[in-house]
Formats: C-alpha cells, sequence, structure tokens
C-alpha cells in the first residue's frame, strides 16, 4: 500500500529537476486547488467519467515525494484543470463536457507514464471502491 506525505510542492528543495521560482509559485497555487476540490470533483463525477481511476492514480503521484518534483507539478498542473470549475468544454455538457479534461490528463499521464505508478492505480482503485461504497 502507497503511503502518501502532506509535504507541498513548495516544501521540496531545488535539485537538479527543481523548479524555477515562478515554477515552484505556479504549482503551489495548482497544488491549492488539487487540495480544495479535487475529492468532491471526482465524489460528483466519478462514474460518469472513464479516466477516474487515472485521475486518482495521477493525484495520489503528485502527492508522493518519491514521485521526482517537476513530475509532480506537471501532474498538478492536469489535475487542476481537472478542478477548474471553468475550461474549454464546460463539464455540464453529457459526455463531451469532460473530454478537454480527459486530454490533458492522458497528455500528462502519456508523458510521465513510468511515474504514475501500479501502487498509485491500487491505491487509487481502493479509493474509488470506498468512494462507490459511500455513495451505496
Amino acid at each position: 500500500m502507497l503511503t502518501m506525505t502532506s509535504t507541498t510542492l513548495r516544501d521540496d528543495a531545488s535539485g537538479p529537476d527543481g523548479l524555477s521560482p515562478d515554477e515552484r509559485e505556479k504549482a503551489a497555487r495548482n497544488e491549492q486547488s488539487v487540495r480544495r476540490g479535487f475529492w468532491t470533483k471526482i465524489k460528483a463525477t466519478a462514474a460518469r467519467i472513464p479516466f477516474a481511476e487515472d485521475a486518482v492514480a495521477s493525484y495520489y503521484a503528485a502527492f508522493d515525494r518519491k514521485t521526482p518534483l517537476r513530475v509532480r507539478a506537471t501532474l498538478m498542473a492536469a489535475l487542476a484543470y481537472f478542478v477548474l470549475p471553468l475550461d474549454v468544454m464546460p463539464d455540464i455538457f453529457p459526455i463531451i463536457g469532460f473530454t478537454d479534461d480527459a486530454a490533458v490528463l492522458m497528455a500528462a499521464l502519456k508523458l510521465l507514464s513510468g511515474h504514475v505508478t501500479p501502487d498509485h492505480y491500487t491505491t487509487a482503485r481502493d479509493a474509488l471502491t470506498r468512494l462507490k461504497d459511500e455513495t451505496d
């Protein structure tokens, strides 16, 4: 089982894959958006979106200290886009409303596929099962 830490992107020391001050600030804003809205959005949409498991696995990878900082920042940006109430294709439109969210997240996952591990997916499946049990 994956263990999560509560550190923020801002807390991580800058190293070879570190972020510039501007990138760090943007990543911190994205992280705040994700922390505030991710689980609310997943609870409301998990049954309707085919990429729920990928989104939750990405969430766990983004908060996993073992995931490289730049990868975490990229995942956080994709997740922040998913959480945002206003985006290119509003989520109120059935089916097509989530296509832009899926495209952004899938592009990030394709680029970073080696960093979203089987452990992240196992934890995601467990979390989605708990959410489903809560709503039944």
